[in-house]
Order: structure tokens, then sequence, then C-alpha cells
């Protein structure tokens, strides 16, 4: 049963690595195609794309808010090393175990907060590209989603392995793990 869910638990994060890196690839080369002909157009004509003001701000909140998934993956997003590294392993995985904990709570009190602005938000369009706000706010209840799933599987490691770090594995996502401490 434990094995199970552990695989079960690498897949989640295996999805979740894929399409964050998917968003932080797509999200760079459009920025840089964006601003590069943007660059460009001011050089040759000296006039500039419309949209080249907009669209980075709208498509830069995806990129960080997919690197900050995959950081809390790596056990990189919030880290107080100084402090765990001087405790003994069972109390270290208490620490992890609570940690964990709270930032389901607290990203899900954050998901539930941005769930109840989205109507609001919506109504909100940006002046050149007419994109309703909700689009950045969206991209953020993704992210916090993607953020209480990620503690609550690395929960699931601690608890089924007994072990003070739940971060993901690099046979889960096809990438090395970062130290843990």
């Amino acid at each position: 049963m434990g094995h199970a869910l552990i695989k079960w638990c690498d897949c989640i994060d295996a999805c979740i690595a894929r399409v964050c890196r998917f968003v932080i690839y797509v999200t760079t080369v459009l920025l840089f195609l964006i601003l590069a002909a943007n660059v460009f157009l001011r050089y040759v004509s000296g006039s500039s794309l419309r949209s080249a003001g907009e669209a980075p701000e709208l498509m830069f909140p995806w990129m960080v808010m997919a690197g900050v998934v995959l950081a809390a993956q790596y056990g990189s997003h919030i880290a107080i090393s100084w402090l765990i590294d001087k405790l003994t392993t069972p109390v270290r995985r208490i620490f992890a175990i609570a940690n964990c904990l709270i930032l389901v709570i607290a990203y899900g009190t954050l998901a539930w907060g941005t769930i109840t602005l989205m109507p609001i938000v919506h109504t909100e369009h940006t002046h050149v590209l007419g994109v309703p706000s909700s689009v950045t706010y969206a991209c953020m209840l993704i992210a916090f989603v993607m953020l209480v799933t990620t503690s609550i599987t690395q929960t699931i490691r601690m608890l089924i392995n007994h072990t003070a770090s739940g971060i993901v594995s690099g046979s889960a996502t096809g990438q090395k793990p970062a130290a843990s401490h």
C-alpha cells in the first residue's frame, strides 16, 4: 500500500513538474521574442509594439509561479536550513511535516482567497490587449493548488518512508533534486 501511494505521489509530482517546466519554457521564449521584436522595431522604425508592455506583464507571473512550484518540489522554496541542520533526524522530520501542513493551510487559504477575487478581477481588462485581470489571478490559483498538492505528496512521503525529507526524487521528475539538509 505504501509503495503504491509513493508511486502515485511521484506520478502527480512528475505531472506538476512537466506542466511547470512547459510554462517556464514557453513564457521565457515568448518574452524573449516579444521584447526582441520590440527592440528591433524601435531601432529600425522608431515605433514599438503596442502590446509589448502588456504581454510580458501577463506572462511573467506564470513563469514566476511555475518556478515557485518547482522550487517547492525540490525543497528550495521555504528553507530554514541553519536551524534544521542543528536538529536530530526525528525532530527534523517533525519540523518538515509541520512545515508541509502549515503550507497546505497557507496555500489553501490563498487559493480560496484567489477564488473569491476572480469574479471581481475578471471585470478589469488590460488597456491594449483587453485581457481580463483574472488571467493573472488564474496563474496564482493554479500555482497555489499545485503547492498544496506538492506539500501533501511530500508529507505522504515523509510519513511512509519515515524520513525528514519529502522532496521529489530525481526519478519522479527526471531531474536531480537539490541537496537536502
